[in-house]
């Protein structure tokens, strides 16, 4: 285990060897979990990000090493954090009704860069610890943030109407149903029939009462055709 730890601070073929692979394993984990949620970045992006941070290290590490070049060693990895944002940003959208996705994926993206960075320049313990905390995140704690997503109190919702049904008639509902406040409200026509109406709201639970109950109550309407959390 220290002969293969010290291969791998040292610029050598066998290093370079050891440390692409190790970044491209990292990659491969990172983008497994984001491949099995369905996203378009997943093994390929992730793998291919993570590897390719680490070639541009060992890059920097060869221009000092072998080129004798005094030059600030961090100036390449700093474009590749920055350079990734926009390939990140390309992940991420706004469906038709304002919900954003691929805020992980982005996220993922940008950190594969830094673990490949890390593995690059021969910093393999802390790679891997990281790793360790990315898996924690991306399995365990998405959990708990999609939990709290569901029971927070503050919350949007896209509603869409029956043709000819009144936005008012909802609203005097929402305000005799006696369960939320209704905090703002958006009409815009609806994505099914453009004929109809829509609306974006967005609302506050008052104390003791269950969001789950409330959204299936506005499900039930008889005028509404749609219902779909933000």
């Amino acid at each position: 285990m220290e002969n293969a730890a010290q291969m791998a601070s040292e610029l050598s073929f066998t290093s370079v060897i050891l440390r692409l692979a190790l970044a491209t394993l990292i990659g491969t984990l990172v983008g497994t979990e984001r491949s099995s949620r369905g996203r378009n970045a997943g093994v390929k992006t992730h793998a291919l990000v993570c590897m390719g941070a680490a070639l541009v290290m060992l890059t920097s590490e060869y221009m000092r090493v072998s080129l004798g070049n005094p030059g600030d060693m961090a100036r390449l990895g700093a474009q590749v954090i920055s350079g990734v944002g926009f390939l990140g940003a390309g992940t991420i959208m706004v469906t038709g009704r304002s919900h954003i996705r691929g805020l992980t994926t982005a996220a993922g993206l940008w950190v594969c860069a830094c673990e490949g960075l890390a593995v690059g320049i021969g910093f393999w313990k802390g790679a891997v610890v990281a790793l360790a905390f990315i898996m924690l995140t991306v399995r365990v704690l998405v959990k708990l943030d999609l939990k709290m997503h569901r029971n927070a109190k503050s919350f949007g919702l896209y509603v869409e109407f029956n043709e000819g049904t009144d936005v008012r008639k909802f609203m005097q509902d929402i305000s005799l149903r006696n369960a939320a406040t209704l905090k703002n409200i958006e009409v815009e026509k609806g994505r099914i029939d453009s004929h109809d109406q829509a609306v974006v709201v967005g609302f506050e639970m008052y104390r003791g009462k269950d969001r789950p109950d409330f959204i299936q109550w506005i499900r039930e309407r008889k005028y509404v055709l749609f219902v779909e959390e933000l």
